[in-house]
Parts: C-alpha cells; structure tokens; sequence
C-alpha cells in the first residue's frame, strides 16, 4: 500500500482502506490483496465489514498477476470516490 516515507506504490499488490463517520454510526474497513493461489493463479481477495467484527470475503481469479492488480487499482478509486481512505 505505502512504503515508510508515505508515497503511494505504482503496482500495489495490498490495500486497507477504512470508512468513519461518527455521526451515522458508520465504522468500516476494505482490505484488498493479490495473492498465487495453489494452481499458480492470480487472486484478488477482498474482505469487508465493520472494524472489529469477522468480514465477509470474496475471491476472484485473474488470468495473470498483471489483470488482477489492474482489479485492485479500479477497486480502490472505487472505494475511495465512496469516502474510503487508507490507514
């Protein structure tokens, strides 16, 4: 996500993005990461609920490393035109 001096990495292969707002009560999190799965595929794992509680998990293939961190890429400007922000 980011390195020590807080600049943003051009291919990043995980992402946790968080959501507050106090006065809706709201308190989430967005985790994103790329992973090899046993048959040498990409993945892009997403985990998501309310900060403090088990998330809900969703696994998608990709057919190459590339596609699935471009996936990531999308879904974080996604999440952060949504109010999310990286913490």
């Amino acid at each position: 996500m980011c390195d020590e001096m807080g600049q943003l990495e051009v291919f990043p292969d995980r992402a946790y993005l968080r959501r507050k707002d106090p006065s809706r009560n709201m308190h989430r999190f967005y985790l994103m990461a790329v992973q090899r799965d046993l048959f040498g595929r990409a993945s892009l794992i997403r985990e998501w609920g309310r900060i403090g509680s088990p998330g809900k998990l969703r696994v998608e293939h990709h057919p190459d490393e590339g596609r699935a961190v471009d996936a990531l890429s999308a879904l974080m400007a996604a999440k952060r035109k949504r109010g999310y922000a990286a913490s």
